[in-house]
């Protein structure tokens, strides 16, 4: 049986083989070899998806990293990376669930924060009082919100880069995880910076990166990571929403253990997104709980 190979090496040094086996009635295999700068390496396989083949042959993804500037807020963009479009692409079918699980959060994503909705007013207002139990909030414009790291008095303005999704996502972290939620917006984790990242602004830009490292504005991911996160969201249909706590405690630590102030955001941002890459690609990662950084969590 001849198998063909293809290679990828991607800026931070990892390198990925995808071995394409036209005969298998799976989805293909692929291995993930990291090369350490002492030459050592080890390598992971795992399936990306079950089904039957299409069109006899399977093709690799670019797993490259590249920077591109995405909406933070007013004279703070974040550098995101994000996969290189290439002519390879990831081809796979897509089980009647995962069709599905996929089609409900991109409907998510699609809708826009309007100030108008009755449904979006109230969801804001559920975000304050999870924020701050027992705090009256004095109107949906109020110079209260910038305590939360709103740009402004009016947190509409700021979900443009994010959508009602983002929204969504907050309330969820502060719901589910009402300790790790706090600890965020009160900062009460580590020695901080003078010049601190805004809580709510810094969370919308979780959404967008992890809306953008998952292939969700596309009718169906072009990468390794994104089909793989297709079989947790089958697994958990809050995938999504517990990948963003998850993303968004892994940013404060990364935050804290390079020792980040204000403009480092774009590099913590970068550092956050790959992180969570590589755990998306471990071989034991078959829930959205089985990520090492889940764990942060509940610490």
């Amino acid at each position: 049986m001849d198998l063909e190979k293809q290679s990828i090496l991607d800026s931070a040094a990892v390198h990925v083989v995808i071995w394409l086996d036209p005969s298998h009635r799976d989805l293909g295999r692929w291995s993930r070899r990291e090369m350490g700068d002492n030459g050592g390496s080890f390598v992971t396989v795992r399936r990306i998806t079950k089904g039957p083949e299409r069109g006899g042959g399977y093709h690799s993804t670019h797993e490259v990293v590249a920077g591109s500037t995405a909406w933070i807020g007013k004279g703070f963009s974040c550098v995101c990376a994000q996969g290189i479009d290439s002519d390879a692409r990831l081809s796979f079918d897509l089980t009647p669930c995962q069709e599905e699980c996929l089609h409900k959060l991109q409907c998510r994503v699609d809708v826009a924060y309007e100030s108008s909705r009755k449904e979006h007013q109230e969801t804001l207002r559920s975000l304050w009082y999870a924020a701050y139990p027992g705090v009256k909030l004095h109107g949906l414009i109020s110079e209260q919100w910038k305590e939360m790291g709103w740009q402004g008095k009016d947190p509409s303005t700021d979900f443009r880069g994010g959508g009602f999704i983002s929204l969504e996502n907050l309330l969820f972290f502060a719901r589910r995880y009402p300790k790790s939620f706090q600890d965020l917006l009160r900062k009460q984790e580590g020695n901080r910076a003078l010049c601190e990242y805004p809580f709510a602004v810094a969370g919308i830009n979780v959404t967008f990166m992890l809306i953008q490292m998952l292939d969700l504005q596309v009718a169906k991911p072009r990468s390794i990571v994104g089909a793989i996160f297709l079989n947790l969201l089958s697994e958990n249909d809050r995938a999504f929403d517990i990948l963003y706590c998850i993303a968004f405690k892994l940013m404060d630590q990364r935050w804290l253990a390079m020792h980040a102030s204000y403009m480092d955001f774009n590099t913590v941002m970068k550092s956050t997104r790959r992180q969570l890459e590589q755990e998306l690609l471990l071989e034991n990662v078959s829930r959205i709980e089985d990520l090492p950084s889940y764990k942060l969590l509940y610490r």
